[in-house]
């Protein structure tokens, strides 16, 4: 197939989407003949990097192709790792990504909300000097010894534990609303709740973890979807700090830490474990994603592969918040089943809920459906040669695939055709990913008894 001027070969194709092209195919057939150095540098929080030395063809002929790399390189680190400053080394590069990432930009989503979970304006800077890459992980998790409280905030329910020198002495789930609840009060009162019911089980609190979705740059809310409906101008007092207040408010000076209910996954994946490196993937309304590296630390990355492209076929999904095509988020959650599931001929009704319609191709798989088959196949093909893309990115030994959609039959056949797609294309690779499912031991260690051991006790 032909994309952008670049011939891409790809021997498994997803029987519903033959028109898929992985983006890890595309960049190595484009840089086949690209011979001109380019490098890249973004930078986020605390002055860490990603930075990519790579090639482009530098011709008239070859501009289009040049720009869709580039931009996919770019919009991958921005996701995968966060940052609001772009360094680049080539006048017309720089040109171009100016007129994309700005007002009324092609890339104004990913520009606008860069900026504000970063609180800093995002800028691109056209420099010889190149800064290379800097992390700085966080040994977070794994710690048991104390009084410690784990609370694990989720879009329809609450979870807390009170664990005592790593074993769960009470555990509470409560349904709440706080999608839809625009007073930040609400949600302070309903975490204050929760942290009382678990210390009134121990003698003492020593500590406090907190797993929620979101972005949580240093304890603090950036952006979550707990919070949509609390007003922009209540969002910067009472909301970014909202776990912060919480704790400190209730307990005092104990120590605390509040991460990425993805990242707390995959903490609670190394715990189920005994080993690190793990990268968790849920998929369930959305592709949810953490990572603990192979010194057992949070790295501090976004990892939001959700935006982080995956597809280069021009005419791939568009997603509707953030306007792109080809982003994880229309493959691996139920959006990517819904997706795919009209192709195999199943009826959807289009008035029922994405979860609703995704119940309509999982009990059709439970009973045989020969379509439903093909739409777990065709995911299955897009997660193997996305892990391969993935892999260059992280270097994870294992993969942890959770949520609704890794369910039953349906998840059962989308691993087998996972892997049969990695060792067939990917055979440098498929030896050193090991695919993994959650275990009796991983569902007893829960997120919340995980989130307890994030913070370290001085």
């Amino acid at each position: 197939m032909n994309r952008y001027g670049i011939s891409v070969d790809v021997k498994n194709k997803p029987v519903l989407d033959p028109e898929f092209t992985p983006l890890l195919k595309f960049n190595r057939a484009f840089l086949k003949d690209a011979k001109k150095p380019v490098s890249i540098a973004v930078e986020r929080a605390d002055g860490q990097m990603a930075t990519t030395h790579t090639f482009i063809h530098g011709t008239p002929e070859m501009a289009e192709a040049d720009r869709y790399y580039i931009d996919r390189i770019v919009k991958t680190a921005l996701w995968m790792k966060g940052g609001y400053k772009i360094y680049v080394n080539d006048k017309n590069i720089y040109d171009y990504l100016c007129s994309v990432y700005c007002k009324g930009g092609e890339r104004e989503f990913d520009w606008d909300f860069m900026a504000n979970i970063f609180e800093h304006d995002f800028e691109i800077v056209l420099t010889d000097d190149i800064p290379e890459s800097k992390d700085n992980p966080k040994a977070m998790g794994g710690h048991l010894e104390g009084c410690r409280i784990g609370f694990d905030a989720g879009g329809s329910d609450r979870k807390v534990s009170a664990v005592i020198d790593g074993e769960t002495v009470f555990s509470e789930e409560v349904v709440w609303l706080p999608k839809i609840n625009p007073d930040p009060e609400y949600h302070y009162e309903g975490i204050v709740s929760a942290l009382k019911a678990a210390a009134a089980h121990m003698p003492r609190v020593d500590a406090v973890g907190v797993s929620s979705a979101g972005i949580y740059i240093n304890d603090r809310t950036m952006s979550a979807s707990l919070f949509l409906k609390v007003p922009k101008e209540l969002y910067e007092e009472k909301v970014k700090n909202i776990f912060i207040r919480a704790i400190t408010d209730t307990f005092g000076d104990v120590p605390y830490a509040v991460a990425n209910d993805g990242d707390v996954s995959a903490l609670a994946g190394t715990m189920s474990l005994n080993d690190n490196n793990i990268l968790g993937i849920a998929m369930g309304t959305s592709e949810a994603v953490g990572y603990v590296n192979e010194d057992g630390c949070i790295t501090g990355w976004l990892n939001e592969l959700a935006f982080v492209p995956v597809d280069a076929n021009p005419d791939a999904m568009v997603d509707e918040w953030s306007g792109d095509i080809g982003c994880g988020v229309k493959y691996f959650c139920q959006d990517g089943v819904n997706k795919l599931a009209p192709r195999a001929g199943i009826e959807l009704d289009e008035n029922a809920s994405p979860a609703e319609k995704l119940k309509v191709t999982q009990k059709l798989m439970e009973e045989g459906h020969e379509g439903a088959a093909k739409v777990y196949e065709s995911i299955g093909t897009y997660l193997g040669h996305t892990l391969a893309y993935y892999f260059e990115h992280y270097g994870f030994k294992y993969v942890l695939l959770l949520g609704r959609v890794m369910s039953g039959k349906g998840g059962d056949l989308l691993l087998e055709t996972c892997r049969k797609v990695l060792d067939d294309e990917y055979p440098e690779y498929a030896d050193k990913i090991q695919l993994t499912l959650p275990d009796e031991k991983f569902r007893r260690v829960g997120q919340s008894m995980a989130a307890a051991s994030l913070p370290e006790m001085k």
